[in-house]
């Protein structure tokens, strides 16, 4: 096992920020770096399987220094504090300057009489030897890149890997753990127990924080729109990962994951429709499986399920999710949502928070609690979960008249509030009105068909107050039930290679 990994190529990168001049030894052999297209990078690497292309991107989002995410090629450097930091997203990569990265700026070693033809590849000559380069050669005008030369031999680290399926990046993500850190890669190749070598790309399948991706020919289209590439990797489907191996500067290093599967995937689809809470049933609709696909439907206590239909008792309005699994564990499992709705608010307001209405329970009023999605106050609306949430209201309901929003406070400071609460499985929207230092406020439910309020008086000396009489304070129609909540050995010294850093 390779030792002090991140520790050597840190102090490998931070020496290689020398300049440095041209170097031929007594073979006629120079050094420099040179930029290498894709397919001529991985070609001797994965044994000419295909031929790895260009990365297209459509991504125009800048970063801090005005850099599209495909330009963001810059080299990163170890800082005097022993962090590495200042290296790109796509740190050691070259482009056409229109969005599509091309391949690798890597060391190279070519033959003096040579080294004119390499012009077009923007070749620039070190004063040493590497400790890490592939060997050109040209074939009349035809260029030949070898398999990387690793002087210091290939190292291998014992790491892991988790495997998602459930990705904005195409079919599979790997996020493993145990990769070289403090370096940049140049290349990434996923390995598998059945001998398959699969390239990768920055950008399209290399990311951060040691996540790869990749598409299989079943998701195609990526968060930002950009198509993925995928005919190289349908194959990947049903095999199982072992290692992976990442090329830096200080070569290869090999990451042992355990043998990690990558389920069958394919274009299924499962639906179930919206119903009320209760005791009821819905329909289910599973379509495009295999015949051997042994499925397992669940949906949690409470539920039963069958190909067709979902049924249930004492559900509580919100947000479900039917799940589908192979039992045999060959194909990849499915889900879907669904939610059962109620017309019923079960809380009202009462002195700076949110109580149970009555005829409900405490667990009534604490479901709807939990799946408020949005505030309206004073005409301004605020999400309450998710990203970019403000926390508005407390779990056990009270209001905070202090909360912020990256726009300022959500409330004005005045004590005169509308309030309009929306929550997932409830289709009336709760209304109040809140008045300072006034002795009435009102609450009313709404909804497409009716809205009633009713006000009531109660004491506000020196605070916020309210209460309702609304619908919601009416007997219920829905039925109580139980909701179910979803981390080189390197040749340091100063004549080293600048190296470049994608901080995954």
């Amino acid at each position: 096992m390779k030792k002090n990994i991140s520790l050597i190529c840190a102090a490998a990168c931070a020496f290689s920020a020398l300049p440095f001049a041209a170097n031929a030894e007594g073979n006629d052999k120079v050094y420099g770096t040179m930029n290498i297209p894709y397919a001529d990078f991985y070609s001797a690497e994965i044994e000419n399987a295909y031929e790895v292309d260009a990365v297209s991107s459509a991504t125009k989002a800048r970063n801090e220094n005005s850099l599209a995410k495909w330009q963001s090629n810059q080299t990163g450097s170890l800082d005097a504090d022993g962090k590495w930091s200042g290296s790109g997203i796509v740190a050691g990569t070259y482009n056409d300057g229109n969005g599509n990265i091309l391949g690798v700026t890597f060391p190279v070693e070519v033959n003096q009489a040579d080294v004119e033809k390499l012009a077009a590849y923007d070749f620039k000559p070190l004063d040493s030897k590497p400790t890490a380069y592939k060997e050109v050669t040209f074939d009349g005008d035809k260029l030949n890149i070898s398999k990387l030369v690793d002087t210091n031999g290939e190292q291998t680290a014992e790491g892991s890997a988790t495997v998602s399926i459930s990705t904005r990046y195409g079919d599979y993500q790997l996020n493993v753990k145990g990769y070289p850190e403090n370096c940049d890669f140049y290349g990434v190749i996923v390995n598998t127990t059945a001998g398959d070598k699969y390239a990768l790309r920055h950008l399209e399948n290399i990311w951060r924080g040691g996540q790869i991706s990749w598409s299989a020919g079943i998701s195609t289209t990526e968060a930002h729109g950009n198509e993925l590439k995928y005919d190289d990797y349908v194959s990947s489907m049903g095999k199982t990962v072992n290692s992976v191996t990442f090329i830096t500067l200080d070569g290869y290093t090999t990451v042992n994951i355990g043998e990690q599967y990558l389920p069958v995937k394919f274009a299924g689809e499962v639906k179930a429709e919206d119903s009320a809470s209760g005791t009821g049933k819905t329909s289910l609709s599973l379509t495009g499986f295999p015949d051997d696909y042994k499925k397992d439907i669940s949906v949690g206590e409470g539920f039963t399920a069958t190909d067709s239909e979902i049924s249930y008792t004492d559900a509580k309005p919100g947000n479900y999710t039917v799940s589908v699994a192979d039992t045999d564990g060959k194909y990849a499992p499915f889900s879907a949502d669904f939610i059962l709705t109620t017309a019923d608010i079960p809380v009202k307001y009462d002195n700076g928070r949110l109580v149970k209405a009555d005829s409900f329970t405490d667990d009534d009023a604490a479901n709807y609690i939990k799946n408020l999605q949005t505030v309206e106050v004073n005409g301004t609306t605020y999400n309450l979960s998710g990203r970019g949430a403000v926390k508005v209201i407390s779990e056990d309901g009270t209001i905070d008249f202090n909360a912020a929003s990256n726009n300022g406070n959500v409330f004005d400071g005045s004590g005169n509030y509308n309030i309009t609460l929306n929550a997932t499985g409830y289709t009336t929207p709760y209304s109040f009105e809140i008045k300072k230092e006034e002795e009435t406020t009102t609450a009313a439910s709404t909804s497409n068909n009716s809205a009633t309020s009713n006000n009531n008086t109660t004491s506000a000396s020196n605070k916020n107050s309210g209460s309702s009489n609304s619908k919601a304070d009416s007997p219920k129609t829905g039925v109580n039930g139980v909701a179910v909540p979803t981390a080189f050995l390197v040749l340091a010294g100063a004549t080293a290679f600048t190296m470049r850093k994608k901080k995954d």
